[in-house]
C-alpha cells in the first residue's frame, strides 16, 4: 500500500509532538498499522532521510519486491523506518 500526502503529512506533525522513540514508535504502529514499522539508531543508516522532524529521521521502506529496501518514493513506500538521532551537544 501507497503512502500519500496526507498520510506522510499527519506522521510528520505527529512524530513532531513525542521526544521519546519508544512513544513515537508505539503511537505511530497503533495508528498505522498497515504500515511495516522499524526503528533503530540513525547511525545505523547510510541513506539520506526522505525527511528529518526533530530528532527523527524518517525513512521509507520498500519491501513489495524480494528484498527490503530504502526508498524515495512513497508510491513505493510500505514501511517506515523511524531512525534517532543523537542528542546534540
Amino acid at each position: 500500500m501507497a503512502l500519500g500526502a496526507d498520510e506522510i503529512a499527519d506522521i510528520e506533525q505527529e512524530l513532531g509532538s513525542f521526544d521519546d522513540v519508544s512513544q513515537a514508535y508505539a503511537a505511530l504502529r497503533q495508528r498505522y498499522p498497515h504500515l511495516s514499522w522499524i526503528r533503530c539508531d540513525a547511525s545505523d543508516l547510510t541513506e539520506i532521510p526522505f525527511c528529518s522532524i526533530r530528532q527523527f529521521d524518517l525513512h521509507l521502506l520498500d519491501s513489495a519486491d524480494h528484498c527490503a529496501r530504502i526508498t524515495d518514493d512513497p508510491t513505493r513506500a510500505t514501511g517506515i523506518v523511524l531512525a534517532k538521532r543523537a542528542a546534540e551537544l
